[in-house]
């Protein structure tokens, strides 16, 4: 079951700056990821498509079988891809694919319809749920990534969270019922979702206790000096203070 609550895009698929190409690149991440980013026309379109995949549990998903300790915690359909290993005191609840030279680390919650990319690292209290962690992903002290697109070699900070409801039209509802938007050159553009975080490109690292807006995007390469709040389009190779 898919809780993000999808309503169908009518994101400008023409526009550079909503494919899946310029926020990630496709080497090394294998090729399930490889095949999903390069079959989204947007990047508003990868998380429903990934929950799709998650939810046929496919073989093609399955390539060999990781290492799962005694004592980690898992609940409906896991896959472990060979060379991954979800350790003891980790709770995992499916449907999740962990791939291939992924950690999650004890104290780690990974909750449904996520993707561990190859060689990420989830530590201590550390919190995934209906996102993509495209590949070398470290997110090894507490902090929260929900209904959102992480790119290669992002390095998540202590206390960061993403926030993917909108909560400034009075009490948060579940199922949330306002759709996000991102804002684009002034304009508001759907992203067809009620629960959307963000997009943030390869190579970028948040600092400890940053907090993004629904629907942020953050281009690759992006250099982020501590604060408290990033919202709205960063641009590749961005420097925000």
């Amino acid at each position: 079951m898919q809780s993000a609550n999808p309503i169908p895009s009518t994101a400008p698929a023409a526009d550079d700056r909503l494919i899946p190409a310029y926020y990630v690149r496709p080497e090394g991440l294998g090729p399930y990821i490889t095949r999903l980013l390069a079959g989204c026309s947007n990047v508003f379109d990868i998380k429903a498509t990934m929950a799709a995949d998650l939810d046929h549990g496919g073989e093609d998903l399955r390539a060999g079988q990781g290492v799962v300790e005694d004592g980690a915690l898992l609940q409906g359909d896991v896959i472990v891809q060979a060379g991954a290993r979800i350790e003891a005191g980790a709770q995992v609840i499916g449907p999740v694919l962990v791939c291939a030279g992924a950690v999650v680390a004890a104290g780690a919650l990974v909750r449904d319809h996520s993707v561990i990319g190859p060689g990420c690292r989830v530590g201590f209290g550390a919190e995934i749920t209906r996102s993509l962690l495209a590949g070398h992903v470290f997110m090894k002290h507490p902090c929260f990534i929900g209904d959102s697109v992480i790119g290669r070699r992002v390095n998540i900070g202590s206390f960061c969270s993403t926030t993917g409801l909108r909560c400034d039209r009075g009490p948060v509802a579940e199922p949330a019922l306002e759709e996000i938007t991102v804002n684009l050159d002034g304009q508001r553009i759907p992203t067809g979702q009620t629960k959307f975080g963000a997009v943030i490109g390869d190579e970028v690292a948040l600092p400890a206790g940053t907090v993004l807006s629904p629907g942020t995007l953050i281009g690759p390469g992006t250099v982020v000096y501590p604060r408290d709040h990033i919202g709205g389009f960063l641009p590749a190779g961005s420097r925000v203070r």
